[in-house]
């Protein structure tokens, strides 16, 4: 199989194995005018098998979103067709509607204006709390 280079954009690489429809949904990358490849079960020495995105358009990426669902991403910023900027992900500390509290009767659940925000409270275990309720996501 063979996937084209491309000359401005971004590649999402590193991918946990059967994550990368779920970057694509959570990034709403359907919503973009431009090509986007998505390469799943690929082989890699360092990791087994991963997952790469590459989206032909310079496109301003989340990197709260991408560090919530892996934060072993790497994010290869593409310009002229050479790479210009990798850059690491971490844990966000903070997410801000990125997920919603799924207590009913939290304030951000029952008020539109209310944002849905959660603080990481356990990095190891990658557990985020609700800074209005402490409800877990």
């Amino acid at each position: 199989m063979k996937i084209d280079s491309i000359q401005n954009g971004i590649v999402l690489d590193h991918i946990t194995a059967g994550k990368a429809l779920q970057v694509y949904n959570d990034l709403e990358l359907n919503k973009l005018d431009c090509s986007v490849a998505i390469l799943q079960n690929v082989k890699s020495n360092k990791m087994g098998k991963k997952d790469i995105l590459k989206i032909d358009k310079e496109y301003d990426v989340n990197l709260d979103v991408l560090g919530y669902i892996d934060p072993d991403i790497t994010v290869s910023i593409i310009k002229d067709g050479q790479t210009v900027e990798k850059k690491k992900l971490a844990l966000p500390t903070k997410l801000v509607n990125i997920k919603k509290c799924k207590n009913p009767r939290c304030i951000c659940s029952t008020e539109q204006e209310i944002p849905h925000i959660f603080k990481l409270t356990d990095a190891e275990n990658r557990v985020y709390r609700c800074i209005y309720c402490e409800a877990d996501k």
